[in-house]
């Protein structure tokens, strides 16, 4: 991760692998046993996908073999909503929250909610990755077109926003309705990555308007839009997180996962341990695994495989070093991100949004 760090009520319902399973409000937790006499609990609140953080929370217990891990898993809008509230001391609050929607970490540094930190390894990452030793990014994501292989041929794969739109114009009788992409009215990193278009691209109207004639099918989630595409309901996926596509694509989906050849967005997941964490210490402790260099190891392996210090995954159409393609539009971890939480401005531009698209639109 060199570019990242250097450029720039609970009922138990199940056992699984070791790890028990259970329902918070409307969330899940899955607790991971201390691999040796537990003595600490960790609770971890999270939007990302336990399947990607699962070798990481294993290999940190390998170091802390003494740490059971609690980990419960939130949408993000979700996530947000109850860290606010757990900031305010309304509701229990977790030793550390981790969110792909860095706008919503940003929004809770910046109204108190988060213990400041420092380390030889957090004071190893330039400013632009943190804020205010407070919020922290550790991965490395690009978002990306996906494409089933079996229901576009490869003549309709397309690499430019300017050329997707060409392709829902020219052949709408073929892709209505088999596009997708997030509801940015749920989903938060739908909202950040929607935002950042619409700052960073001169056809974000035309590409709105393209998405409503094609009768665009949004989602809240990452995961499921992938399974659409997999499952052929869907034949496109527009600006989805890189690495959660290269996983399915391992498992043995059938997609084609490329880069943006105009811009590409890179969003760095981050993390921050609240104000009013029971056991801020071991928190910072995982804190500090994730942005360690085994931590990014392990991540780039098993989780999240992007990397400035790798070539991009084999699965994936595109440059192979993304660092130098000069194609990058990273999502700075900083106060600009409190723009995207603007009352006034995300208004008008989820009203744009429901103008271009609601209206004709299949919500999944």
């Amino acid at each position: 991760m060199r570019f990242l760090f250097e450029a720039l009520r609970a009922v138990p319902v199940l056992f699984a692998a070791g790890a028990m399973i259970t329902t918070v409000e409307a969330a899940e937790t899955t607790r991971f046993p201390a691999v040796q006499h537990e003595e600490v609990v960790l609770s971890v609140h999270a939007a990302t996908d336990l399947a990607a953080m699962e070798p990481l929370i294993r290999d940190f217990q390998a170091l802390s073999p003494n740490v059971t891990v609690e980990y419960t898993e939130y949408l993000t809008n979700e996530l947000f909503a109850h860290a606010a509230t757990a900031c305010e001391g309304e509701d229990e609050s977790a030793d550390l929250i981790l969110s792909s929607s860095v706008d919503h970490l940003v929004k809770l540094v910046n109204d108190g909610c988060a213990a400041p930190y420092r380390s030889p390894t957090t004071l190893r990452m330039p400013s632009w990755t943190q804020w205010r030793d407070e919020v922290f990014g550790f991965t490395f994501e690009p978002a990306v077109f996906v494409y089933n292989q079996n229901l576009v041929p490869s003549e309709d794969v397309r690499r430019t926003r300017a050329e997707l739109i060409d392709l829902l114009r020219s052949k709408p009788e073929v892709y209505q309705g088999k596009i997708g992409t997030y509801d940015i009215s749920q989903s938060g990193i739908g909202y950040l990555f929607a935002s950042y278009d619409a700052r960073r691209t001169t056809i974000f109207g035309r590409l709105l308007e393209a998405f409503g004639r094609a009768q665009v099918v949004t989602s809240c989630c990452t995961t499921d839009l992938l399974t659409d595409i997999s499952a052929g309901r869907l034949a496109i996926g527009y600006n989805l997180i890189g690495s959660y596509a290269v996983a399915a694509v391992r498992r043995g989906a059938p997609l084609r996962v490329v880069i943006p050849r105009d811009y590409t967005i890179v969003l760095s997941r981050a993390a921050f341990v609240p104000r009013a964490a029971r056991d801020a210490a071991t928190g910072f402790r995982f804190l500090d695994y994730l942005l360690s260099k085994r931590g990014q190891q392990k991540s780039h392996e098993a989780s999240f495989y992007f990397s400035a210090d790798f070539p991009i995954p084999e699965e994936v159409d595109g440059p192979m070093w993304l660092t130098s393609a000069g194609l990058l539009r990273p999502i700075t971890i900083g106060p600009e991100l409190l723009a995207v939480q603007d009352r006034a401005k995300r208004e008008r531009l989820l009203a744009e949004w429901r103008r271009s698209i609601s209206s004709e639109a299949n919500p999944r």
